[in-house]
């Protein structure tokens, strides 16, 4: 038996590298020596004073008061990061609830936010493709914020005013967060930032400022508010689409870059690193900050983008259309609550509206004014078969989109329907806010994975919610119906808006742990 056991150890040494083990080594370099200050580039601070904003312009000198208080505050932020979150969920002061407000603010879904002291209140569009939290201040160029320009609304909208803030101070463009970083040509210049969208020329500029973000827990027994630090964006000049309607009253990024509301939150130890968002079909919605979601969700897991975890990207296996599942229809998709309509690259577009028409008992037609392509009439003799389009993953979770239809209504009731998907020349397709509705969609940046569960967003089950200190993932089958049956003509659906992103981190490949342990119960077993 010992013979047995030495030969698969011999094995093991030879096939697992073992027989010429390779050893790695790297010097340590602290984070405040000569070398790391010569590799960045910067300044010392003189007498180890005060610095650009605390951010990577300047250098604190050996043993001065600056150098020991960033040792410090960088050990209490892992200590933070280390602990449980102290909520489970945060929501906006004003309430958890989304409002979609329709083709005036281009059909996406907004929410009301405060900011500052005192308090101003701002509706801003929910974006998960972008990152800034930004709204309008000091304007230059900005849309009109008074009611009577919106149909939808009853009251004007605010702009922001840093002087009149208490808790506001300008970001120092000394800052780690600022983009011009290094180049700061001195540490009292205000942090500019300009961010161009995919759509439209769209695009906003202005400053950057330190400010505070009025939050209340959910499910929690404390009623306490929440004054969290965030970053946003003072945009005194917008271009485009935010001068036509889309996010009059600012855009709230919730994507994976550092400079995101949903990291700070996670960072400072508020909330776990996930949100969710949930739009249902009766057109209410809602967003929670820290929700993993249920246990019996389904969940995909995100891709990286040129080898960085840049945005919320998921990998498409093939895509079906009722029972038939197409092949060379693999692609991938992003994952974004700032785009109204679904886009899919022009091959894979091709071949699932070209099956779908097949399936679809239904007349085609076409609607003056209304973007897609494959429409169709609606019948008399009852309600056509329209057939269900599913997104399929390599985990064996699929996406249900049962009615993936926009209804066309005439003053007699619906007068027909159009697949409400459209091509895109580009290689990554979008999930739009059409396809979310109906499901709890849930963003876990923690374990960097999409979930997805029914819902009708009206009363979420806590009870069955994912506990602070674990992570669910089932293999539930869901469906998605269709999205709100919108009536207008020329909306002003939004494409997707990216702005920058936060590098993944490098990593090295090793040994498994199983087969370590396997090692290690093969010697105690001879030696025994």
């Amino acid at each position: 038996m010992r013979l047995i056991l030495l030969g698969l150890l011999f094995v093991l040494c030879i096939h697992g590298g073992l027989a010429e083990p390779i050893v790695y080594s790297a010097r340590l370099v602290h984070r405040f020596s000569e070398e790391a200050k010569a590799h960045q580039g910067v300044r010392v601070l003189e007498n180890g004073g005060e610095g650009g904003g605390g951010g990577f312009g300047f250098w604190p000198q050996r043993r001065s008061l600056e150098y020991y208080r960033r040792l410090l505050s960088s050990d209490v932020q892992r200590q933070t990061l280390k602990l449980n979150p102290q909520f489970q969920f945060l929501y906006p002061s004003e309430g958890s609830a989304t409002l979609p407000l329709g083709n005036d603010f281009g059909w996406l879904h907004y929410m009301w936010i405060d900011i500052g002291t005192p308090k101003v209140s701002f509706l801003v569009a929910l974006d998960a493709g972008s990152d800034l939290f930004w709204v309008p201040c000091d304007c230059v160029q900005c849309a009109p914020l008074s009611s009577s320009y919106y149909s939808s609304l009853d009251k004007d909208l605010n702009e922001y005013n840093p002087s009149g803030s208490s808790t506001s101070k300008p970001l120092s463009c000394s800052h780690k967060l600022c983009e011009l970083g290094p180049n700061c040509p001195n540490p009292k210049q205000q942090c500019p930032y300009t961010i161009n969208y995919y759509s439209d020329d769209t695009s906003t500029s202005g400053f950057l400022v330190e400010e505070v973000l009025h939050l209340v827990p959910g499910h929690s027994v404390s009623n306490k508010s929440v004054s969290a630090p965030v970053i946003i964006g003072c945009g005194s000049k917008q271009t485009g689409g935010y001068l036509n309607g889309v996010a009059p009253d600012g855009l709230l990024g919730l994507g994976l870059g550092e400079i995101s509301v949903p990291s700070f939150l996670a960072k400072d130890g508020y909330i776990r690193n996930s949100f969710s968002l949930c739009f249902s079909e009766d057109d209410s919605g809602r967003l929670f900050f820290g929700d993993q979601g249920v246990a019996s969700q389904q969940t995909t897991p995100f891709l990286p983008l040129d080898g960085k975890n840049l945005t919320y990207i998921i990998g498409v296996d093939a895509c079906c259309i009722g029972s038939s599942c197409l092949d060379n229809t693999n692609f991938e998709m992003l994952v974004d609550s700032g785009t109204s309509f679904t886009f899919l690259p022009d091959q894979i577009y091709e071949r699932v509206v070209d099956e779908f028409d097949r399936q679809v008992n239904a007349s085609k037609s076409s609607f003056e004014g209304y973007p897609w392509q494959y429409c169709y009439k609606s019948s008399s003799q009852g309600e056509p078969k329209i057939p269900s389009l599913t997104l399929k993953f390599a985990t064996s979770n699929s996406f249900v989109v049962k009615d993936p239809v926009f209804v066309i209504y005439g003053t007699q009731g619906a007068v027909g329907f159009c697949l409400a998907i459209q091509p895109t020349d580009q290689t990554i397709g979008t999930i739009g806010q059409n396809f979310m509705t109906g499901y709890q969609i849930v963003f876990d940046r923690e374990n960097f994975k999409l979930g997805w569960s029914r819902s009708n967003c009206q009363d979420l089950d806590y009870g069955d919610r994912v506990p602070l200190n674990s992570s669910g993932n089932s293999n539930s089958p869901n469906s998605l119906p269709t999205a709100e049956q919108q009536s207008a003509p020329n909306g002003n659906a939004v494409p997707p808006a990216v702005a920058g992103r936060t590098p993944s981190k490098s990593s090295c490949t090793r040994l498994s742990y199983s087969a370590k342990f396997f090692l290690l119960l093969i010697i105690a077993h001879i030696s025994s």
